[in-house]
């Protein structure tokens, strides 16, 4: 008698690892792409938080802080009351450091720039460099 001996021909065995390929590759493509969307969106909402940090300094200052006061990884705070513990940094790679400019001098700062950059459209912001000032983020 003889006995027959089934197993996978080699050509099927290259297919499924051309399958496997392609599938991983294209789940490495995606998962970059959401990584991308990730670090803008948390550059969006930094952004707003050191927005509402600022408005509430102003609030008890009448006046935002100066340039040396707004640091990455600082902190906002006046008069014994921290409206932002640490000031978060910009989130590697890509993208700039997040930069505060006062307009004007202590204790008559009218006004603020906060610069910074996404790699994506985010809701209505394009791609690229923007500035964020009192009346919001253009």
């Amino acid at each position: 008698m003889k006995k027959e001996i089934r197993g996978f021909t080699l050509i099927e065995l290259l297919v499924v690892i051309a399958i496997i390929g392609l599938l991983s590759t294209m789940a490495v493509v995606a998962l970059n792409n959401a990584r991308q969307k990730a670090r803008d969106a948390k550059r969006v909402s930094d952004i707003k938080q050191i927005q509402t940090a600022l408005e509430l300094f102003f609030n008890d200052a009448s006046s935002y802080p100066t340039i040396g006061s707004v640091a990455s990884a600082g902190a906002i705070a006046y008069s014994g009351t921290t409206y932002m513990a640490v000031v978060p940094s910009n989130p590697t790679p890509n993208g700039t450091a997040y930069t505060y400019t006062g307009l004007g001098t202590f204790p008559s700062v009218t006004g603020y720039e906060l610069t910074y950059t996404v790699e994506g459209q985010v809701g209505d912001i394009p791609a690229g460099f923007h500035t964020a000032t009192p009346s919001g983020i253009k």
